[in-house]
């Protein structure tokens, strides 16, 4: 039975068209989500649909609206590298959780409400802590920057797949001799392919560098400015 809703399913609201485009698309990839497999999804004719959206990009802008509700904001006035950190380590989280949305979080051109609290909450934390305008710009870059970057490789390499990593390294390594990329052999044989390796546990690690990299500049501006 398809219809706006059936018997012992919620009625349809833009709301649950929403969540069950994420479902649609944590399941197959953005590329999964039409509107007709939405509609399959739910089970619902694809005309009532847009009782609720008006098209595909509405669908594109609320669920990614969605996703931004996922990251928890930073706090106005604390101590902007811990808020910062959090909300990094949060905003990682939630692309693990929706890998389909780190090419797709920064290209709506109609945020909503979510997505503008979201940016609101990470320029008043910096400008608070006293980044300049121009420095809060190159703080909020270079930390997404990292953080989508990192995402985009943890949910690429083929190193996080379902095959043992051992078994990954060893096929990629026997392409080629040892002899030929020393460098490549040691890195892959003593760090790599040593037991519990764990490329995700790298994230850490570069986002302290990133964090105190904005520290030690912040300091020196402040520096600059009392000479």
């Amino acid at each position: 039975m398809r219809a706006g809703a059936s018997p012992g399913r919620p009625r349809l609201s833009r709301e649950l068209v929403l969540r069950g485009a994420v479902a649609v698309a944590d399941a197959g990839g953005i590329g999964a989500l039409t509107m007709r497999s939405l509609a399959d999804a739910l089970e619902v004719k694809p005309m009532s649909i847009y009782h609720h959206v008006a098209n595909k990009d509405e669908v594109l802008d609320g669920i990614v609206d969605i996703v931004f509700s996922e990251i928890d904001l930073p706090a106005i006035g604390g101590d902007w590298h811990t808020e910062m950190r959090r909300r990094a380590a949060s905003a990682r989280e939630a692309m693990r959780r929706h890998p389909w949305a780190i090419g797709l979080v920064e290209t709506r051109t109609s945020p909503g409400p979510a997505t503008l609290k979201h940016h609101d909450a990470v320029i008043g934390t910096l400008r608070a802590a006293g980044f300049s305008v121009e420095m809060t710009a190159h703080a909020y870059a270079v930390i997404d920057a990292y953080v989508y970057g990192f995402a985009l490789s943890e949910a690429t390499l083929p190193v996080n797949g379902p095959e043992p990593l051992a078994e990954v390294a060893e096929r990629m390594m026997s392409h080629y001799s040892s002899g030929d990329y020393p460098h490549l052999a040691e890195f892959s044989i003593e760090h790599v392919m040593k037991p519990g390796y764990d490329y995700g546990a790298e994230f850490e690690f570069g986002l302290d560098l990133v964090l105190d990299g904005l520290a030690r500049s912040m300091q020196h501006t402040a520096g600059t400015r009392n000479t």
